[in-house]
């Protein structure tokens, strides 16, 4: 007999996107929710009351009205290598590869030490209720073995790529167009589609790759268009300016990717801060997806994204810690830190936005909307239940809050891993 769990509490639910349309329309709250677990997805989501009667020989679990069922949390944008130098002090781009990045990523040479990495990594998310990231991680194809096992050990949706870099990079962080083609290569016919395992053909960006090698990779993506292809995109201005010298015959930076077929629907480009206008058309032609690294964009002094303009040329965002260039593992931070830079531009989000961003969008983003980001029957069951009263001060606002949306977005604003009641992964609960 399959076994079956009954989660019943205050349940989020996700009929559309709300950054398209009213949010009132988009998002609800079912306070006498329930979802049905079995198998490892969600077989039936309703009323407690209902499926407790439909389902009597189900072991329930109930959350009270202090809590809120929700989605896993989908991290679009990470790097998994960069966990140990997180919350460095003071740099901006490039002088964060140079001084901290790379001689951390040169510590993964060491295969053993890239697996201790990601096994704490993935420790580390999952404790604020992270279900599936999107990682990049180094040049060394153990790397991304390490990432990929240690998922597959706890039946993890994840996402990688390794990192392809063949210039201005340490000797012992460069590969080559033909290495970093064959090393992808054999990492998409090893992992891609395995379980819960996505691969991402993975340059790091324009200012690390020659021509030879985007074009190698974006020949191998051609290959194997199912994959993912994950880069950067005009995270900074002097950053902009220096591909501009790297390719003084491309038209923009976004067209260092695509001259090379690094331009698609399944294309996802990290911050995409200083976009020029053609940059956004073809962008919003090809139909890739954008993500949105507020608390990386202002630790390292990057800018303002433009949530609400790209959102409303129905351009695909997600939302992402970009850890370690990010300043915390939590997407509840994340999401606090989206709601501020969207204050500074005038256009606030509410916390029915914030919480699809950080599970439906981000799905969206990288192609799993059909899978994880949403409490829908079929999709697999990965769920984070919030404490919407987890510390004095959350508590405190909780029990003035006029509803569940003023109470979420407190815990959004104030909340932290304190606020993560239960984790739930291919419908097991995590302990």
């Amino acid at each position: 007999m399959t076994k079956m769990t009954l989660l019943t509490g205050p349940t989020l639910c996700f009929d559309a996107n709300p950054l398209a349309g009213p949010w009132q329309d988009a998002v609800r709250i079912e306070t006498d929710g329930a979802v049905l677990l079995a198998d490892g997805r969600i077989a039936a989501v309703g009323k407690a009351a209902e499926l407790r009667q439909a389902h009597p020989q189900a072991a329930e679990q109930r959350y009270d009205g202090d809590h809120l069922i929700c989605p896993g949390f989908v991290d679009a944008h990470v790097h998994y290598p960069q966990t140990g130098i997180i919350a460095s002090w003071g740099k901006r781009l490039i002088d964060w590869l140079n001084d901290y990045t790379f001689p951390e990523e040169m510590r993964l040479s060491d295969a053993d030490y890239a697996q201790e990495v990601a096994t704490r990594y993935l420790n580390l998310t999952r404790a604020h209720g992270t279900t599936t990231v999107a990682s990049y991680c180094t040049i060394h194809p153990h790397s991304v073995d390490a990432l990929f096992t240690a998922a597959a050990s706890r039946d993890q949706r994840i996402v990688a790529g390794k990192t392809c870099m063949d210039r201005n990079a340490p000797d012992g962080l460069r590969d080559t167009p033909q290495s970093g083609y064959d090393d992808s290569k054999a990492l998409i016919e090893r992992w891609h589609g395995k379980g819960r395992a996505t691969y991402a053909i993975t340059p790091r960006f324009s200012p690390t790759s020659t021509p030879e090698q985007l074009a190698a990779l974006g020949a191998l993506w051609g290959e194997h268009p199912d994959c993912l292809m994950q880069t950067h995109l005009s995270e900074q201005t002097d950053e902009v300016a220096w591909v501009r010298d790297l390719f003084p015959q491309a038209r923009d930076y976004l067209d260092t990717y695509e001259a090379h077929g690094l331009l698609g629907e399944r294309a996802v480009y990290g911050h995409a801060i200083y976009l020029e206008p053609r940059e956004v058309d073809r962008i919003a032609e090809a139909g890739a997806a954008l993500v949105h690294c507020p608390t990386s964009n202002t630790f390292i002094g990057s800018g303002l994204f433009d949530m609400a303009g790209l959102s409303a040329r129905h351009i695909p965002v997600g939302l992402a810690t970009d850890t370690g260039g990010g300043s915390s593992f939590s997407m509840l931070r994340t999401m606090a830190a989206a709601y501020e830079i969207g204050q500074l531009r005038g256009t606030p989000l509410h916390a029915a936005q914030l919480i699809w961003l950080a599970t439906a969008g981000s799905a969206y983003s990288l192609h799993l909307g059909d899978k994880v980001g949403s409490i829908s029957i079929g999709y697999e069951a990965d769920l984070t239940v919030l404490n919407l009263s987890s510390t004095p001060a959350i508590a405190q606002r909780h029990a003035q809050a006029k509803d569940h949306w003023e109470s979420l977005f407190a815990t959004i604003m104030m909340g932290d891993d304190r606020a993560i009641a239960d984790v739930w992964i291919a419908g097991a609960r995590q302990t």
